[in-house]
């Protein structure tokens, strides 16, 4: 396939790319670690910090405001992920949707854990602390090496819950595993695991990390079948940093308790007493700790809204799917790089490892080399790659200048 040919003609609706300053100058693969924030977002939180200062940041007519902004971004992120409003906390980041919901689950000494093998360092430390202080047990979900998993998504699904079958335990209280995973790109058949789950005898709690989901493909089936699915705006949906979300299950909410705990875990805000045991609310708000950063919601709303009018979900993953495909077919096309996935990217990560019997470089220094020629992509650890993201704001151009960088980055090979 030749890069020369166009995915399809350059559409007046999308201008997503135009809007965002950081793209300017660049070329940009990283939106799995961070997306550009485009310039109404900006302008939409600087509104709305002023508003705030106009109003008064400690006065009664500014509770208004802030309740319409929490409500009107908590209904949002509700509809992105297909539950009701009651069932979305308003969350810092992926690490905080999380982790606060999953130390308050009920589960006891002797409980199994199930961490697939591809999860994020924070969220994996989060469950092993956790495992250190209740004396529970932990094993690894094997989805990194799955037999036909890395090429064919009916073949991944079926590898995916085969070993969910095979790792399960009378004892396992909770599993964990990521939406799409950070580093290979795979998706995970998250619906259906949750309904595997559900007809384990245990019934185990199914925690994902939506961190590479959310802007990037469609999440309500999946959000509305975990029992936590936490995710950030600041990548795929670029948005600000420091805001996001996590969807939880009616289960979680009947069965978990708070942890860290604050004013906005309140019913009454305005006191807790030992008259009264269970002050906290009892819906998702229970995981809300305290004051954040308001004007955050209204940067990230302006954001989804410009994504929307790059097309719905579906749409929109259809256009990175192309761009993927490409990248990952050039890519695999340039002697001494190889794709980790057998075929082309679910989604838009597109991870590939260098043949060290081609160039002594290692990824880490050929990261540097490209961002001194503004191409940007990041390398990561485990397994050790590079991984380039290709998102709607992607185009032909950015995917030749990556292509052909990586050529002279390796040189000739005998």
């Amino acid at each position: 396939m030749s890069l020369n040919r166009p995915i399809h003609p350059p559409s007046p609706e999308r201008m997503l790319r135009d809007l965002c300053p950081a793209l300017s100058g660049k070329t940009y693969f990283n939106y799995g670690g961070q997306g550009p924030l485009p310039d109404p977002s900006l302008d939409a939180i600087t509104a709305s910090w002023k508003r705030m200062q106009q109003l008064g940041p400690f006065t009664t007519d500014v509770w208004p405001y802030v309740s319409a902004e929490v409500n009107s971004t908590r209904a949002q992120l509700a509809m992105l992920c297909g539950v009701p409003p009651h069932r979305l906390a308003l969350s810092e980041n992926v690490t905080s949707g999380c982790v606060l919901p999953l130390w308050g689950l009920p589960i006891s000494e002797g409980d199994h854990i199930l961490i697939g093998d591809c999860e994020h360092p924070g969220v994996v430390a989060a469950c092993l602390e956790l495992a250190r202080r209740m004396g529970l047990s932990v094993n690894e979900l094997p989805v990194k090496h799955l037999r036909g998993g890395r090429n064919d998504q009916d073949q991944t699904d079926t590898a995916v819950l085969e070993a969910l079958e095979q790792q399960l335990t009378s004892k396992t209280r909770l599993v964990v595993l990521s939406h799409l995973l950070w580093n290979t790109g795979q998706r995970m058949p998250i619906a259906a695991v949750a309904a595997q789950l559900q007809q384990h005898p245990a019934k185990p709690f199914l925690l994902v990390d939506a961190a590479q989901s959310v802007g990037q493909i469609p999440v309500d089936e999946a959000a509305a079948a975990a029992d936590i699915y936490a995710f950030t705006g600041h990548k795929w949906a670029c948005g600000p940093e420091g805001l996001g979300g996590v969807a939880l299950s009616e289960r979680v909410l009947q069965e978990s308790k708070p942890t860290l705990i604050g004013w906005r875990s309140l019913r009454d805000e305005t006191r807790a007493s030992l008259d009264d045991p269970h002050p906290f609310h009892a819906d998702s708000r229970r995981f809300e700790v305290a004051t954040s950063c308001v004007p955050l919601m209204a940067g990230l709303r302006c954001s989804l809204d410009l994504l929307e009018q790059e097309g719905g979900p579906g749409q929109r993953l259809e256009r990175i799917r192309l761009l993927s495909e490409r990248l990952w077919q050039e890519l695999a096309a340039v002697p001494g790089v190889m794709p980790l996935l057998d075929g082309p990217p679910a989604a838009g990560l597109v991870s590939f490892a260098l043949d060290q019997t081609a160039t002594a470089l290692q990824p880490a220094r050929v990261v540097k080399r490209l961002g001194d020629q503004g191409i940007w992509i990041r390398d990561l650890a485990d397994p050790s790659c590079l991984r380039a993201c290709t998102h709607v704001c992607s185009n032909d151009d950015d995917l030749q200048e990556l292509v052909n960088a990586m050529r002279q980055v390796i040189g000739p090979v005998e």
